[in-house]
């Protein structure tokens, strides 16, 4: 995905042929820095869920290799943190480049400074001599693009046509992601918003109901959210579950992104035992978030997973 992403920023902004006109006397070229408003001004939603959607097949197909994600702890002081530094990446075997990200999250002292909580960098890497091509500061939009893509993508192949009702749990800037990217390739008529902080809630709601062109309410509770949908978004801290099982539809589908450390569980082991479930990387996920949580507690194991994304986007397993 990244591969796709980043040329496409490169050929908009500077050269026709993305990074092949670069050229130093010293053989290694100097990296390009893409800076934030650039990369946004040049990417937007749409522009992510063929690469991600591709990207998932690939990665079923075994034609990617994906280190498990490394997680830094970074103490909480009188000025600082706490935060987490999150290092991923990934190759596609056979392509000219490779990518390697670092996030920094939850830094939340940083909205007393006027900061946002959260930082990152893609760096682009050339596969034939391991030079840095370029470096974006994408602050974590390339992040959220990626997050709304595999949302939409979830939505593309699990959403009947006719589930039109969509909640969120959790109210920020990745229930923003993933609602505009799902409303890319899926008709909603109605949304439902629960979060913590009401003022960003009924900003979220503002926002979406103008921009999408459908309504959207604020729920006192999750579960006045939860029981009004069909489609849940959940995409919060992740410290504890977020719904539970008698509040659901039967056709009910899930899309949990919250759970990004093993610690993390939004959705209860009950639901997961319940439900079909379909995952982006099973030996991921089984050593984080809900995944884990129900194989620790005995509820499931890996062999009860329906599919990875991937299978279905490629057909080889039903949505």
């Amino acid at each position: 995905m990244l591969s796709r992403v980043v040329r496409t920023v490169s050929k908009r902004v500077c050269a026709p042929n993305g990074f092949s006109q670069l050229r130093c006397l010293s053989g290694v070229p100097p990296p390009l820095l893409f800076d934030y408003e650039t990369i946004k001004a040049n990417l937007k939603e749409a522009d992510a869920i063929e690469s991600v959607e591709a990207a998932f097949g690939m990665l079923s197909q075994g034609k990617v290799d994906v280190p498990i994600p490394m997680h830094i702890g970074i103490d909480e002081s009188d000025a600082a943190g706490p935060g987490d530094c999150h290092i991923k990446g990934g190759y596609v075997y056979g392509t000219t480049t490779w990518t390697v990200k670092l996030a920094n999250v939850s830094f939340y002292k940083n909205l007393e400074k006027g900061l946002p909580p959260g930082s990152g960098v893609f760096i682009v890497c050339n596969a034939v001599n391991g030079a840095p091509l370029g470096i974006f500061q994408e602050n974590r939009y390339l992040t959220d693009l990626r997050t709304g893509a595999a949302g939409a993508i979830s939505v593309k192949n699990f959403v009947a046509k006719e589930h039109t009702k969509v909640a969120f749990i959790g109210a920020g800037v990745i229930a923003q992601a993933m609602a505009r990217a799902s409303s890319c390739v899926h008709k909603f008529t109605e949304g439902f918003a629960y979060g913590l902080d009401t003022a960003q809630t009924e900003g979220f709601v503002s926002e979406m109901s103008s921009e999408l062109g459908f309504p959207f309410k604020v729920c006192e509770t999750a579960e006045e959210a939860v029981r009004s949908a069909d489609v849940i978004f959940t995409q919060t801290t992740g410290a504890a579950p977020v719904l539970q099982l008698d509040w659901l539809k039967p056709h009910a589908t899930i899309i949990a992104s919250g759970s990004d450390q093993p610690t993390k569980n939004e959705i209860p082991s009950d639901v997961m035992k319940k439900s079909k479930m379909i995952c982006d990387l099973v030996r991921q996920c089984s050593k984080v978030g809900e995944l884990r949580t129900a194989i620790k507690e005995g509820v499931m194991t890996e062999d009860d997973v329906f599919a990875e994304i991937g299978d279905v986007v490629l057909g080889n397993k039903p949505g």
